[in-house]
């Protein structure tokens, strides 16, 4: 059976909209909490990305003018007129635009990851730091950086990818007897198990006094990110782009094992390559900025309310949303201590923990 089936890609349209499919498929079942029947969109999806386009541009033009040195789109407007650099546009290409761009890339991967993973597993509560995705991919990075101190970038993203697919792994073990229906265990268990692996990291690193730099990849934080350090985020962006491509696919294994099979679709092959990508993706965003929790789980439910479920439709909506929400958390964080810095990890912690607890306690009421 072939991954890219013809016949599977000329139904995939039909499935989701599919009255029948709606009410039955373990997708759904996992899912109950939030409705009984699949989601259509209650507003055209091109206004919806127009509306988040715009919504990005002008957070895009606002992370770009804060900063503590001094700068003026004046200087940047006299160096393009005068073809000469100055100092505002050696700031802006050295530091603003490369920060802003990784934090396009950041937001846009990590949304896009937690779709993959509640797809995969079936479930809207689920998210790569919720799986022990993350965590894996800090211990790894650890444990090659003091065993390796002097390996390559591309070694140390390696070995995190590979610790961050066992992690997931292990993890989809552990839940293999829990029943799609009990769909708030599966995220209890993921909170637990990736405590677990964190505890036994900082543990080590507590014992190898590196708990400094342990530091740097737990709390997600753009205010290292320069031109030249921040490149192996675009990895993530080509990633994004084959889930766009695949998101047919995918949305098959989650309608159900029977309905994938019928439909000449590998849930086996579907269901690595989704967690070898979301694995990458955790991966590079460790490695180059450090975690950031809650932004592959509220983001997709938040466009599966406005959008439905359809995969392929609201994948550009999520990597919107996912851009724009780290981009306004980035800026809190600079404003609120200025000139100092709240890293982004702890205010979209904070945002991220709030909403979750919404979707939570609002689940009962639409049952």
């Amino acid at each position: 059976m072939s991954l890219f089936s013809s016949r599977a890609q000329a139904r995939a349209n039909s499935l989701e909209a599919s009255p029948a499919l709606s009410t039955s498929s373990p997708w759904q079942s996992g899912s109950k909490a939030l409705s009984h029947t699949r989601r259509h969109a209650a507003l055209p999806p091109w206004l919806i990305n127009t509306a988040s386009l715009i919504m990005m541009g002008l957070l895009v033009l606002l992370s770009l003018s804060i900063g503590v040195a001094d700068f003026s789109w004046s200087g940047i407007f006299h160096s393009l007129i005068n073809h000469s650099a100055n100092s505002d546009s050696s700031l802006m290409l050295v530091s603003r635009l490369p920060r802003t761009i990784a934090i396009i890339l950041t937001g846009i991967a990590m949304a896009v990851a937690g779709m993959i993973m509640q797809v995969v597993l079936k479930n809207r509560f689920v998210e790569p730091s919720m799986v022990g995705a993350t965590q894996s991919a800090a211990l790894g990075l650890l444990v090659v950086s003091l065993l390796f101190p002097a390996s390559a970038l591309l070694v140390k993203m390696g070995v995190a990818t590979v610790s961050a697919v066992f992690g997931m792994m292990l993890f989809m073990l552990l839940i293999r007897r829990i029943p799609p229906t009990d769909y708030l265990m599966i995220p209890l268990i993921g909170i637990v198990f990736g405590g677990i692996i964190e505890a036994v990291t900082t543990f080590i690193a507590y014992q190898t006094e590196t708990l400094q730099m342990l530091s740097v990849w737990q709390f997600g934080d753009f205010s290292g990110v320069l031109a030249g350090r921040y490149e192996l985020l675009w990895l993530t962006g080509a990633l994004c782009v084959l889930a766009y491509i695949i998101a047919d696919k995918l949305t098959i294994v989650g309608l159900g094992d029977n309905i994938a099979l019928n439909l000449g679709i590998s849930k086996r092959q579907v269901t690595w390559l989704g967690v070898g990508m979301v694995a990458m993706m955790s991966a590079v965003v460790v490695v180059t900025v450090g975690m950031i929790p809650f932004i592959g789980l509220v983001v997709p439910n938040i466009v599966s309310r406005i959008m439905g479920d359809k995969l392929r439709r609201s994948l550009p909506a999520v990597a919107l949303l996912g851009a724009s929400a780290v981009l306004l958390c980035d800026i809190i964080g600079r404003s609120i201590r200025y000139p100092f810095e709240v890293p982004v990890a702890t205010v979209f912690g904070v945002v991220g923990t709030v909403l979750f607890l919404w979707l939570l306690l609002r689940a009962p009421a639409e049952r």
